[in-house]
């Protein structure tokens, strides 16, 4: 077995440097009385050839990755065929029903091409605040928060870090020069942090792997704090709490506006596909190119 595969290995290699296509082009199964020479691989009557290999590995890989891929393509064929072959000893196909499919997944895989062609050739990509809070506002039942989520301050030290005593001032303040120097500080000594409290942050991500993760009750957590302190061996953690929304309330307009936006760009692309469809209808129609009979 080992023995086949090095010669396998080295084959593929040989192959994939004369190759320089980047598209892969299966041919159809040859009967055993055409085989041609050199065949790759077989299974039971079937070939896999040199030319089928083609644009597999792109002439950038290395020859490791390169023939890695080429055995994984190899392997997939071997498997694929086998499966066909079994499946034709146990079950009776209707072969002029899998014709049909066959061409409808053509057909749909044509139009799905072209219709993703049309789609990124003429969506529009801006979403305006306006539109986003008319979207808001009309489906506001939509937006029910699963989690509790904070706006506020948020920095994790190590135990050495230097004028840690300076930091709840800073956290509390709302003065720019603080805030520069609070957001200086972070970025020479902090392990993590979130000091933009204009973010809406999910509050068990803000307090995963700190002391703070064991709190039994984080509804009544939230309802009594808004500055907090504390430690383990290796950390120190700062949390000063602007805001917060509970779970199974109303979510924020600034907590789901990228999911707005997401949600309304994915209807215009609806749209166009619908468009698209109805204006090539439209035209054939118009210039009589069918007949129903």
């Amino acid at each position: 077995m080992n023995h086949f595969r090095n010669n396998l290995v080295y084959l593929f290699i040989i192959l994939l440097v004369a190759s320089s296509c980047d598209l892969i082009k299966m041919k159809e199964d040859q009967p055993q009385e055409t085989v041609k020479a050199n065949p790759v691989a077989r299974v039971g009557e079937n070939y896999l050839y040199p030319e089928d290999l083609e644009g597999i590995a792109t002439s950038g890989m290395s020859v490791e990755d390169s023939t890695e891929r080429t055995m994984r393509f190899v392997n997939n064929w071997i498997r694929k065929q086998l499966l066909i072959g079994e499946a034709a000893t146990k079950i009776e196909f209707d072969e002029a029903e899998i014709e049909r499919k066959i061409l409808d997944y053509r057909y749909s895989l044509m139009g799905y091409e072209y219709q993703s062609y049309y789609i990124n050739q003429n969506l529009n990509m801006e979403v305006d605040d306006a539109e986003i809070e008319t979207y808001y506002n009309e489906n506001i039942d939509n937006f029910i928060l699963k989690q509790n989520i904070i706006r506020g301050r948020f920095i994790k030290l190590p135990t050495g870090a230097p004028k840690m005593d300076r930091i709840k001032t800073l956290l509390n303040s709302t003065r720019e020069e603080n805030i520069e120097e609070l957001n200086s500080y972070a970025l020479s000594f902090a392990a993590t942090y979130q000091l933009n409290d204009s973010v809406w942050m999910v509050f068990d991500e803000v307090i995963k792997n700190s002391p703070l993760a064991e709190i039994p009750n984080k509804v009544q957590f939230l309802q009594s704090n808004r500055y907090i302190e504390t430690a383990d061996v290796q950390f120190r953690y700062f949390l000063k709490i602007l805001e917060y929304r509970i779970s199974d309330n109303t979510s924020p307009l600034e907590f789901v506006k990228e999911d707005i936006k997401n949600i309304i760009i994915n209807k215009r692309k609806v749209q166009l596909a619908q468009q698209l469809e109805e204006d090539v209808y439209e035209r054939a129609t118009k210039n009589k190119e069918f007949e129903i009979y």
